[in-house]
């Protein structure tokens, strides 16, 4: 695959929130690895029958036998797969950064396209996706200005420039909030009422009302979390699961209140030599009324990386990671 050429940065000055402490994590179980074929499973979902889906770099979608631990290729993007639901017709919906959000049959590996651009602009960076019940799709893009290759951009530009958009059973597409900071997970609350979403950068879990008085109107729901919240997902009590994919980095905070020339400069640098996140097994299970922290896991282990990913089935809770070629699982 050719290499994508790198974008320009236009940082501007922008406030961090501030940093509070969560509780003690409580969930103390072993880290059990899983290898796969293939690196940065950023996401995962199961299928209700024993499998576990995740994307890697390249493209490959994979289903992991949940007993065996048994990986298999069951089709190619052609881009670079994010986040993942299963639909209710059975075929997996996938954000691609190259090739927005796309539906695959499982069995075959076809792929349809759903929405690859809004407004005449292809979407830059499809990040996650959920579906509701009566086939409404609602998904994130994270930044309108640079895909996956690239993302540190957004973090040294620090505009907000990620959106939630609707995409309706007749392929209309809505955009329902912008200027969001890294617009990332997306679920839905058990009974519907909301759509819960993640900006990774801003630190927080909002919810976007579909019902009631506030229906149309975006909550602040957790924030000022002490991590980047990544893609997030609903357990079978309700509770909110949310993959932290890194602890927040104190030197690129400072960084992003002061001038931007100095980031401008620092764009110049090798990719790989800007600050990146840290490997960490971590999630955070968030009550669904009022956001409390109802159970959390952290750990370290170095065949993992940094937790990108989390979806409970039963009493297993599973998580994908970018930085291994692996995903990983405990038992609550």
């Amino acid at each position: 695959m050719t290499p994508v050429p790198r974008p320009p940065i236009d940082p501007v000055r922008w406030q961090p929130p501030r940093s509070r402490r969560l509780p003690e994590p409580d969930l103390v179980g072993r880290l059990r690895i899983v290898a796969l074929p293939g690196f940065a499973p950023e996401d995962v979902v199961v299928d209700g029958r024993g499998g576990v889906y995740t994307g890697v770099v390249g493209g490959d979608i994979l289903r992991v036998d949940a007993e065996s631990g048994t990986p298999e290729v069951v089709g190619n993007t052609g881009g670079r797969p994010l986040g993942l639901a299963v639909a209710r017709d059975g075929r997996l919906l996938v954000c691609d950064s190259h090739r927005g959000l796309l539906a695959m049959d499982v069995a075959t590996g076809a792929v349809e396209t759903l929405v690859d651009s809004f407004q005449g602009r292809p979407l830059t960076f499809c990040s996650n996706v959920v579906e509701a019940s009566d086939g409404t799709l609602f998904f994130t893009e994270s930044t309108d200005r640079f895909g996956y290759e690239h993302y540190k951009g957004a973090v040294l530009e620090a505009r907000g420039s990620g959106s939630l958009f609707r995409r309706d059973a007749d392929g209309t597409v809505t955009r329902l909030a912008s200027g969001l900071h890294f617009a990332n997970g997306v679920t839905l609350t058990a009974d519907e009422s909301a759509v819960v979403f993640a900006e990774s950068f801003a630190a927080r879990v909002s919810k976007f009302w579909l019902t009631g008085p506030a229906a149309g109107t975006v909550t602040p729901w957790v924030e000022e979390l002490p991590g980047y919240p990544d893609n997030i997902s609903t357990g079978p009590d309700g509770r909110i699961w949310v993959a932290m994919v890194s602890d927040r980095n104190a030197f690129v905070e400072r960084l992003v209140t002061k001038a931007p020339v100095v980031r401008k400069l620092m764009w110049r640098l090798p990719y790989q030599w800007l600050p990146d996140v840290k490997p960490v097994a971590w999630v955070v299970g968030l009550d669904p009324g009022d956001g409390h922290v109802v159970a959390q896991f952290k750990a370290n282990n170095p065949s993992f990386g940094a937790t990108t990913g989390v979806v409970q089935e039963g009493n297993r809770v599973w998580l994908g990671g970018i930085g291994a070629p692996t995903i990983a699982y405990f038992d609550l």
